[in-house]
């Protein structure tokens, strides 16, 4: 079954100082490491939303499939209800969702979030003390659910949340680091620095 890839990448990084789209990473743009991520985890297509200083980005970057959000600074809502629309027409059951910052992730938690994906899966990958993270997978059959509850930075947790059971759960810390880089001070930590 097809499991597709959505990376939201639209932010303008606003606490950090810069879209951390354009940070680099080993070599790269973050952007571009974590869409090869969810590519080396097998999801396709790959579909990454950008938004803030998106031209800045695509000049640089060698990206799969970009969709630009226009509303990107209303929130992470938008670039998830903007990357599930241009999803709709694949063939994809399900999508594994992630973000940009987060430089410890690996391909192994995205294919064990992915695990026996479904139109009607759900599952979020959890890290130390149990605590829920990135990526998420959404089945086909929840998205129009997770777009109608999508506003402001809120992504799908509401709509998540509102499942409650519903979502399968998947330790992920023997394989990853599920840190947000959120402040530059992080970035040190994974030697990120600007693009």
């Amino acid at each position: 079954m097809a499991t597709a890839g959505l990376l939201l990448a639209a932010g303008a990084g606003r606490r950090f100082g810069m879209p951390k789209a354009l940070l680099s990473y080993r070599g790269q743009l973050l952007v571009e490491h974590a869409a090869a991520i969810l590519t080396a985890a097998g999801c396709g297509p790959v579909v990454v939303v950008l938004g803030a200083r998106a031209e800045q980005v695509r000049a640089y970057a060698r990206l799969p499939g970009v969709v630009v959000n226009d509303d990107w600074a209303t929130g992470m809502g938008s670039s998830l209800r903007a990357g599930l629309s241009a999803l709709t027409s694949s063939a994809a059951e399900a999508t594994v969702v992630t973000l940009v910052d987060m430089p410890g992730l690996t391909p192994d938690a995205v294919r064990r979030v992915a695990r026996d994906a479904t139109a009607d899966s759900l599952a979020a990958a959890t890290y130390q003390d149990g605590r829920r993270g990135h990526p998420v997978l959404l089945g086909r059959d929840h998205w129009p659910g997770v777009v109608a509850a999508a506003t402001g930075d809120r992504g799908a947790r509401d709509y998540l949340q509102a499942q409650g059971d519903g979502v399968r759960l998947v330790p992920c810390a023997d394989v990853a680091d599920g840190t947000d880089v959120d402040l530059p001070e992080q970035a040190a930590r994974f030697r990120l620095t600007p693009g």
